[in-house]
């Protein structure tokens, strides 16, 4: 990587310094490095999906499922007396 230099004020080329002082640039080398070798791997031998032009190539049902399928509509209804429902809806009494 390049080095970029500061010059000194009073013009002294000894006393330049460094802009970047990052001290990351092996990691970066690395990754970069990595990201090559990555990209140069060979395809996988077998595809991921089926060809999209072939009629034969098997593919899974496709059935209805209603978004809403658990609705049932619940309109409002005159009072019915608390006990009746209550027992209707009460565990059965163990013997």
């Amino acid at each position: 990587m390049s080095e970029h230099f500061r010059a000194d004020p009073a013009g002294n080329p000894a006393r330049a310094t460094r802009v970047f002082r990052w001290g990351c640039e092996p990691p970066l080398i690395a990754l970069a490095l990595a990201l090559l070798v990555a990209g140069c791997a060979r395809a996988p031998s077998t595809p991921f999906a089926a060809d999209p032009s072939d009629p034969e190539a098997r593919v899974p049902a496709v059935g209805y499922r209603p978004t809403v399928a658990p609705y049932t509509r619940q309109r409002p209804v005159d009072p019915a007396p608390w006990r009746e429902q209550n027992e209707r809806v009460a565990p059965a009494p163990r013997e």
